[in-house]
This record gives structure tokens, sequence and C-alpha cells, in this order.
């Protein structure tokens, strides 16, 4: 084993300024992307929203992306509706639904997020 077979996040995290019309500079990371074509997610990514940012409100279309709090918490926004969200916590959003994140806390709020594309299935 070498040391290139292991990397901490401090050295891939990189900041996203205003992600989705969000407030403030993210960090975040895509573990994972999905070749052209291939099978599975769209991609894997990391995410770390610090004190007062936030993912903006944004929408996709036949994708459902799922945000999963790994640590911290924040208030949610998903289809017209607001909501607590905190470590452990797993939020689905629907292909076409219209979702964002604010970190209103004083603490970190940390997210793995991925995407799949549903081409084979009416929008759930």
């Amino acid at each position: 084993m070498s040391a290139d077979d292991v990397v901490n996040l401090d050295r891939l995290l990189r900041g996203k300024e205003h992600d989705h019309g969000g407030l403030g500079t993210i960090l975040a990371h895509r573990v994972f992307s999905r070749p052209e074509g291939g099978p599975g997610a769209e991609f894997i990514d990391i995410a770390v929203l610090p004190p007062g940012t936030s993912i903006g409100r944004h929408r996709h279309g036949r994708d459902r992306e799922t945000y999963i709090v790994l640590s911290g918490s924040g208030l949610m926004h998903r289809d017209g509706a607001e909501f607590r969200v905190g470590a452990g916590d797993v939020v689905v959003n629907r292909p076409h639904g219209e979702h964002g994140l604010v970190n209103d806390s004083a603490a970190d709020l940390w997210l793995l997020v991925f995407e799949e594309e549903l081409r084979d299935h009416p929008a759930v």
C-alpha cells in the first residue's frame, strides 16, 4: 500500500461559490462521476456547508438527487415545504422537484449527495 491509496478530504475539498445561487462558498468534492452511457449513479459528492452558507433552491430533470446528512443540521426546502434535517437524515429530492438546503446552525453541515437518472421509470 502506498501513500496514494489514502487521501484526506482536506486535500480534496474545493470551494464552490454560490452553489445553485446559494449563499456563500461551500466546499465540495466529486468522489465519482458516471461515464457517459454507463450504469449506476450519475455522481457521488461530498459537500460541506459552513455556517451561513446554502445550496440554493434548484430543480433537476428526470434525476433523483439524494442528500444524506453525515453531521450538522440545517433547514431543508423541498417542493414548497421547509423542515429541519440533522445527522443521519436521508432526503430524497424527486425528479423535477425544487430543493435547497441552508446551514443556519453554528457548525459545519456535511452531506453525501448522489444523483441517479431515472431513464425507464416514470417521474416519482
